[in-house]
């Protein structure tokens, strides 16, 4: 009897670790070659630029960064240290909608003539208004410089940079069939990407193990107590 308890607490534990490696949320991110076509104060000009979105967890959303790895457009005059201002949207979809205003701080350095206008990085918040999964694409991008305002339209249809699992604030219907587990205070479990998920997941799946071996010491002790 004792082992025939001892083997059906080992599979349960074994059978939950499973299931909480199968419930594991799934993140992705590709760097995306973006064709834009810029509209700009002396005429159109185009560029391809590859982009980088990566979503960090910050209380009940996530901050993204917008990263791009060449420059776009240029100034028939020299930008100034400080005078070029940049900011984007990034399109949502999957299971949410709508857009993700980023914005990022002005050249750090002077920037030549005729040469392309090197972007710096591009942060905003994304909060999740739904349950499941979603996708972030490279929207349009403005570029603010000597008074002037310079729109770039990616043109070649991009897809998603990244790609999140995520849970609506306060909980919501889980669309797709993913779901999030919650913190023992009523709070999310913290996740800033794959490697914390794991890891979270990893001490959770220890703990289910620990209280299956919990239960054979207490199996254990009370069969010799009657011994």
């Amino acid at each position: 009897m004792y082992q025939k308890r001892t083997a059906a607490l080992a599979s349960a534990a074994a059978l939950a670790g499973s299931a909480v490696l199968l419930a594991a949320p799934a993140a992705r991110a590709d760097v995306v070659d973006v064709n834009y076509q810029c509209k700009t104060p002396i005429g159109d000009k185009s560029a391809v630029s590859p982009i980088d979105i990566k979503g960090v967890r910050s209380g009940s959303g996530y901050r993204l960064t917008m990263t791009f790895e060449k420059g776009v457009s240029s100034s028939p005059v020299e930008l100034g240290k400080g005078a070029m201002n940049p900011s984007a949207v990034i399109r949502l979809g999957g299971a949410d909608s709508g857009t993700v205003s980023v914005k990022g701080p002005s050249n750090p350095e002077a920037v030549p003539a005729n040469t392309p206008i090197k972007i710096t990085d591009l942060t905003g918040t994304y909060t999740p208004k739904k349950t499941g999964e979603v996708t972030f694409t490279a929207g349009v991008l403005t570029i603010e410089a000597l008074g002037t305002t310079t729109t770039c339209t990616p043109s070649n249809s991009p897809g998603p940079s990244l790609s999140l699992d995520v849970t609506a604030a306060g909980g919501g219907d889980t669309a797709g069939g993913s779901s999030q587990g919650a913190a023992a205070d009523g709070g999310e479990l913290p996740r800033t990407g794959p490697e914390d998920s794991a890891i979270a997941l990893g001490t959770l799946g220890g703990t289910v193990l620990l209280a299956g071996a919990a239960g054979v010491l207490w199996l254990n002790r009370r069969h010799r107590a009657r011994g």
